[in-house]
């Protein structure tokens, strides 16, 4: 006896996600550090301005700058004005400035943010549709 096999070709539709509410918190911690240009920190090359000249938000000396990370974004203001970032180059001993161009007792901040406090969590779950399958023939 013969074997009939039957052929079916059939289309399906995509499953649709619909709805859904990711809620996002954001809480950077922002530390800010101050300091004035001293004479003996301008050289022929640039300004370097060691860690233990910043004080902190508080007036508390600094020891060391912080480590920038993946996490975190800086700021450089000379003088009250925001500097490009290819200006200047921050490590955990100094902040240095690309210029000669300073007075002594002009003010430098830095603003570092870090951002590293973020987190995304699914408050509502989707909707998904299951899929239309339809057999042709």
């Amino acid at each position: 006896m013969p074997v009939i096999k039957p052929v079916f070709t059939a289309t399906a539709s995509a499953p649709v996600a619909t709805g859904g509410t990711i809620t996002t918190s954001v809480n950077p911690v922002v530390t800010r550090f101050f300091a004035a240009v001293a004479t003996g920190m301008i050289s022929e090359t640039g300004t370097t301005i060691p860690a233990a000249s910043f004080t902190d938000d508080a007036d508390a000396p600094v020891v060391a700058l912080p480590e920038i990370t993946a996490a975190d974004t800086f700021s450089i203001y000379v003088n009250g004005v925001l500097q490009q970032s290819s200006l200047s180059t921050l490590t955990t001993a100094s902040l240095v400035l690309d210029t000669i161009d300073l007075l002594e007792g002009t003010p430098v901040s830095i603003e570092v943010s870090n951002f590293a406090d973020t987190t995304s969590d699914m408050t509502v779950p989707p909707t998904i549709s299951a899929p239309t399958i339809t057999i042709n023939s």
